[in-house]
């Protein structure tokens, strides 16, 4: 356990090729300009290139000269076809990948689909990243030396439920029970994978999880904007300005469990303090739920059918 841990801390990453979704805002933009600060080459998976090359340039401008690389590619995770060409992209071009940090996510917002028809919160937090993760296992598979698979959940993930009878909520829709789901999902995904990697007697590249406690980012937002409640924006803002922490320090556990040496496959990160949402990073324990192998299992047959991407030639 770390009882005092900064991003100062992570080792040097000049040799490691790192991949974020969602790296233009919130946690995935701190995520980049951490390793981008510790000299890595950072894929910055975004649904806008503009944003993107934006967010860039400002984290170029705030690191300096470090030896880093930020290269911007376009990847909806609300789209399979954009994720299969965007890991197309990435597989032709590279042929190592150290670390994929799954971590662009939206929360609580009127019900919505993705273009393939799913529910669009399971959609893009967790089957975006099970197909993505898929179209790239091979590449952080056969990596030189260790690589490792960060699937960023929630707290929220204690009020999920797995509901595979209506999994894409069609009869009915509340935000937060989807949202609840879709990241309790994460972690059957995460902790699944980690078991079948020890099935395929694969260790050098290991899956685990982490949350960030209660962070100040634009996610909060997104959902009141949607539904047009300015109440809601109010009341999340002031919150956000009063009880949360700020992302620098909320993306803490995603830095730590994707370069501390102390990490193993299957274990959860996130931060140490006040009813874990906030404070140092340290290994924690999710609910119940989220170690149901049964539920695994079905999720994963689900995911593969429902994306059409099988991991069987890689696991």
């Amino acid at each position: 356990m770390a009882t005092s841990w900064t991003a100062d801390q992570m080792p040097d990453c000049a040799d490691k090729m790192v991949l974020i979704t969602g790296a233009n805002s919130g946690l995935g933009y701190e995520a980049t300009k951490a390793f981008a600060a510790k000299g890595a080459t950072v894929i910055m998976a975004c649904r806008s290139l503009d944003r993107g090359r934006e967010a860039a340039a400002d984290i170029q401008n705030d690191v300096g000269d470090t030896g880093a690389t930020l290269n911007v590619r376009e990847c909806d995770l609300a789209s399979l076809d954009s994720i299969e060409t965007f890991a197309d992209g990435i597989t032709n071009d590279y042929d190592t990948l150290d670390i994929l940090c799954n971590n662009a996510g939206v929360m609580a917002i009127p019900r919505q689909e993705t273009e393939d028809g799913f529910e669009k919160q399971l959609g893009v937090n967790h089957l975006g990243h099970f197909a993505l993760t898929g179209h790239l296992l091979e590449l952080l598979v056969d990596s030189d030396g260790e690589s490792r698979i960060v699937t960023h959940s929630s707290g929220a993930h204690e009020a999920g439920e797995m509901d595979f009878d209506d999994l894409h909520r069609e009869q009915s829709y509340s935000k937060w029970e989807a949202y609840g789901q879709s990241k309790l999902a994460n972690l059957l995904f995460a902790y699944e994978l980690h078991r079948r990697f020890k099935t395929a007697d694969i260790t050098d590249t290991i899956s685990v999880a982490c949350h960030p406690g209660y962070a100040a980012t634009n996610l909060q937002y997104r959902g009141p904007e949607q539904s047009g409640s300015q109440l809601r924006l109010a009341m999340m803002k002031i919150a956000n300005a009063v009880v949360a922490q700020s992302a620098a320090k909320g993306v803490l556990p995603l830095l730590y469990a994707a370069t501390s040496e102390d990490v193993s496959g299957g274990e959860y990160y996130g931060p140490s303090g006040f009813k874990n949402m906030r404070g140092a990073p340290a290994r924690q324990t999710s609910n119940d739920a989220s170690y149901d192998e049964k539920d695994a299992k079905t999720l994963w047959k689900t995911s593969e059918e429902l994306t059409g991407v099988n991991y069987a030639d890689t696991l």
